[in-house]
C-alpha cells in the first residue's frame, strides 16, 4: 500500500480546517427512506445532484415500494428520469434492483455492503452512501470523483483506485471524519480545487497542501 504524502500533523490541520470553512456540510441527495435513497444513489452516477433532485419528486410519488417498482418496467421508469444521465440503463438497473429487494430481502433494502452490492448499479461507493445516510452504519468512505481528486492533491493517497483510496483515507483519518470527509472534499472541490486546474491562489488551504500532481492552477 502507498503511503500518504503528508504527516499525520498536517492531517490534522487540513481536517480543523475543512471544518471552519464548511461546518454545514452535509449529505446532498433528498430522500425520506432507504429505498428512496438507493433509488437517489443509482440516479447520481455521473449525474449532478441538482438533476436528481429536480427528478425523484415524482418518481418517489409513483413508486413507494420496491413492490411498486419491480411491478412496472424500465420503460415506465424511464419516463420519470429522462433528465437524468444514462436514463436507460439506470431505469433497467433500478427495475432490476428492486425485483432482487423485493424477492430475496422481503421488500427492504438490505443493510450490508455484501447484500447491497449485488444489486445492480450499486457498487462500494454507492452501497456506503446507503449504509451510511440511511442506516447510520460506518464502514467506509463514499469515494467519488471529488474525493479521489483532493484525496491525491492532498497528499492523503497516492493510489488512484477508489478502493486503495477509501482504505487510505480509513487509515490515516479519526472515524468521526469518515462521513465528513467527503462532504468536505464535494463542497472544496466544486469551489476551489477544481478539475482540471485548481484555484490554488483562493485556496484556504493553500498553505497546507503539499499540492500533489498539481502543475498549474488558476488564481
Amino acid at each position: 500500500m502507498a503511503k500518504a504524502a503528508i504527516s499525520n500533523r498536517q492531517t490534522r490541520a487540513i481536517l480543523k480546517r475543512f471544518d471552519k470553512l464548511y461546518p454545514g456540510a452535509h449529505y446532498y441527495l433528498n430522500f425520506s427512506n432507504p429505498l428512496e435513497l438507493l433509488v437517489a444513489v443509482v440516479l447520481s452516477a455521473q449525474t449532478r445532484d441538482q438533476a436528481v433532485n429536480a427528478a425523484t419528486p415524482k418518481l418517489f410519488a409513483r413508486f413507494k415500494t420496491a413492490q411498486d417498482y419491480a411491478r412496472s418496467t424500465p420503460e415506465e421508469i424511464q419516463r420519470y428520469i429522462a433528465g437524468i444521465n444514462f436514463s436507460n440503463t439506470k431505469s433497467k438497473n433500478i427495475h432490476k434492483a428492486c425485483a432482487i429487494i423485493a424477492q430475496k430481502h422481503n421488500g427492504r433494502v438490505p443493510q450490508t455492503m455484501e447484500a447491497l452490492i449485488e444489486l445492480p448499479g450499486i457498487g462500494r461507493k454507492s452501497a456506503n452512501a446507503v449504509l451510511i445516510n440511511a442506516f447510520n452504519k460506518v464502514i467506509g468512505v463514499v469515494v467519488d470523483t471529488h474525493v479521489i481528486r483532493l484525496a491525491n492533491r492532498l497528499g492523503f493517497s497516492k493510489n488512484t483506485d477508489p478502493k486503495k483510496i477509501e482504505q487510505d483515507l480509513m487509515n490515516i483519518l479519526p472515524k468521526n471524519y469518515w462521513v465528513k470527509i467527503t462532504y468536505f472534499m464535494k463542497e472544496h472541490g466544486r469551489a476551489v480545487c477544481r478539475a482540471p486546474k485548481a484555484l490554488c491562489g483562493q485556496c484556504r488551504l493553500a498553505d497546507l497542501c503539499p499540492k500533489v500532481g498539481v502543475t498549474s492552477s488558476r488564481r
